[in-house]
């Protein structure tokens, strides 16, 4: 019989997508104070995988990719898709986004974004949040699935996340115990909490 323990703590990245710059800056400096520093923050990457956004934020869209420092737990992950939604509302103008956050975790063993639309490979978590199984990583590398957004398929993406991930694994060391001489299973201690409290403008509905 296995027996339930505490989840490892992962490690919170993101996805930020404007055409807006110092709107970019300003959100990241709003999710820091939420989420604590970020360890790495991307270089300005292009995106034109999908005119799905252009509509509503325009075009000529860039992304930058966000780890943050402080460890979560897994569970926090749909709070937080609830919190980001509102900083997005927050910034809209005529009842348009101009940035999409999509915040995720990484653990030892794969990619999770959080995300409002359910699909076949999208459990759900709670309060209208889907996860999202987005990349595995086994034998040394991430891997996509067959609904593997096309960017997340791309070598860049992937060496950003591996580089995250070899930090996160450097992290997961110091915060696990060691296991006992005994061999018994030691679950993970509880993440240090981070922000993201309901801001205002926050509401129920959620957006991709």
């Amino acid at each position: 019989m296995s027996r339930p323990g505490t989840p490892e703590p992962v490690k919170l990245v993101m996805s930020l997508l404007s055409a807006d710059r110092d709107l970019v800056r300003s959100a990241i400096g709003e999710l820091s104070r939420e989420a604590g520093p970020p360890d790495l923050v991307s270089e300005i990457l292009p995106f034109a995988y999908t005119d799905y956004y252009e509509k509503e934020m325009g075009p000529s869209l860039e992304r930058r990719l966000v780890a943050f420092e402080t460890l979560i737990a897994p569970d926090r992950l749909p709070g937080i898709k609830l919190w980001t939604n509102g900083l997005e509302e927050r910034s809209a103008r005529g009842g348009k986004r101009r940035i999409n956050i999509d915040p995720g975790y990484l653990s030892a063993f794969h990619l999770i974004l959080a995300t409002g639309k359910g699909y076949a490979h999208r459990p759900y978590l709670r309060e209208g949040i889907y996860a999202d199984l987005t990349l595995l990583y086994r034998d040394g590398a991430f891997h996509a699935l067959e609904w593997t957004y096309p960017d997340y398929r791309e070598q860049g993406i992937q060496s950003l996340l591996s580089a995250v991930r070899k930090k996160y694994m450097l992290q997961r060391r110091s915060a696990l115990p060691k296991r006992r001489e005994t061999g018994e299973n030691v679950t993970a201690p509880d993440p240090p909490e981070s922000g993201f409290a309901p801001g205002p403008g926050h509401r129920e509905e959620v957006k991709e």
